[in-house]
């Protein structure tokens, strides 16, 4: 259903009709937002009509994407979102929260958020005939990249710099893709995927660069939105409903951006569309040696300037964020804010979800690390709902988290010894 009727820069405004670009702006290289045709997708769906689809998976919501349904339904292209929320009761009561959920985007077919992203994006590339697609990746959004190609027979390159860890580089090569370590950085892998996409005819993927990244990631916004909807029923029916003045708080990592303004996205075509009557309150948070968009934030500024990134958590280690005016403007414009942890903070989170049996990879657990500096210091109040977002599988990047626990103990297999340790 390709209810979209062209391009506009986040930057400068200007709009572009479809096949007029493909990529950024050619004015500025501002990043483009698609533009939905409200006014067609409201004359001919409502609310009703999305949630009432039999269809558990992000194309659950093909009246509100870009792109036409992919062919075939029993892919891993159609297993791709509709991730779970689980209750953090007792993480709630730790942080003295009423209210508190996480949802699991380690239940993605390659483990990881970015799998929502890469599905819509070979789908379009599957529309425009694209023989190759190439991404820029530290791991993740290669590996859902090369797992979402695999299911439909698409080729897919990968550029990953050599110190993305090995657990993640094993899934490009499984999939099939073929990978290209780079000896530097994430931003060095992307500008040469990008050249390289120019210079080959490539249809490249990279995140903050093809539009259509955001519109896959919006439609965790969307899944979001339902459960929240039924949240609120439940409660009510049990007569304990959630404070009507407190809005959902949503905390989300953040490196290049693009996630957190997907996020945004999504909520604000719902409520363009009049189906919510407000956005939630969006939290980014960043490793506080990655953070040049919560510097940005902070300073209240949009310009976004470079950092020398160094952190445990690789998905979200960035020196220049690709999409960063977008992601200060997601929590700016819902009334959230920007915070920082350590690495030590982000370690120890890993742990704390462990115990609550969410598995998450550095990048997913430092939204919650951002959660408990918050509760912390009053930045969330006790009556507020809350929501988390893990963004991936802890079995990403199994060297992290052997550093969140001790090591196992080894001993003679006997009882006594058994006995003995116990």
């Amino acid at each position: 259903m390709k209810n979209f009727s062209g391009y506009k820069c986040s930057l400068c405004g200007a709009e572009y009709l479809q096949g007029q670009v493909t990529y950024t702006c050619p004015k500025d290289g501002g990043n483009l937002d698609v533009i939905l045709d409200y006014d067609l997708i409201k004359k001919k769906f409502q609310p009703e009509d999305i949630t009432s689809r039999t269809e558990f998976s992000l194309w659950r919501y093909l009246p509100l994407l870009p792109v036409d349904e992919p062919a075939g339904d029993s892919t891993p292209l159609h297993a791709a979102g509709w991730t779970p929320v689980f209750g953090l009761p007792r993480l709630a009561d730790q942080l003295k929260l009423k209210h508190l959920w996480l949802k699991d985007e380690s239940r993605n077919p390659t483990a990881s958020f970015k799998d929502r992203a890469s599905a819509v994006v070979v789908t379009r590339a599957r529309e425009i005939k694209a023989d190759v697609v190439v991404t820029a990746s530290t791991g993740n959004a290669g590996a859902a990249l090369a797992g979402m190609s695999a299911a439909v027979g698409q080729k897919a390159v990968i550029f990953a710099p050599k110190s993305a860890p090995q657990a993640k580089v094993a899934q490009l090569l499984i999939f099939g893709a073929k990978v290209i370590l780079v000896d530097g950085s994430y931003d060095d892998a992307f500008d040469l995927s990008i050249q390289a996409s120019n210079e080959f005819g490539w249809y490249c993927r990279n995140t903050g660069y093809n539009p259509f990244t955001l519109e896959g990631k919006k439609t965790a916004a969307f899944e979001i939105w339902e459960w929240w909807v039924e949240a609120h029923q439940e409660w009510h029916q049990k007569d304990n409903p959630l404070d009507e003045h407190a809005p959902l708080t949503i905390f989300v990592s953040v490196g290049d951006g693009n996630i957190i303004s997907g996020i945004h996205k999504g909520f604000k075509d719902l409520f363009e569309l009049g189906w919510i009557p407000n956005l939630p309150r969006i939290v980014g948070v960043q490793a506080e040696g990655s953070a040049a968009i919560a510097n940005a934030f902070h300073a209240d500024t949009e310009t976004i300037t470079p950092v020398s990134a160094k952190t445990i958590a690789d998905s979200i280690s960035v020196d220049l964020p690709r999409d960063g005016v977008r992601a200060v403007r997601a929590a700016r414009q819902t009334g959230g804010t920007y915070i920082t942890v350590s690495d030590d903070e982000i370690i120890q989170s890993i742990a704390e979800l462990g115990k609550m049996g969410v598995f998450a990879e550095p990048a997913g657990a430092t939204a919650y690390a951002g959660l408990v500096r918050a509760a912390a210091s009053g930045a969330v109040r006790s009556d507020d709902p809350v929501l988390v977002l893990n963004t991936g599988s802890g079995l990403k990047d199994v060297r992290a988290a052997m550093q969140a626990v001790a090591a196992a103990p080894v001993i003679e297999p006997t009882l006594s010894a058994v006995k003995k340790l116990l």
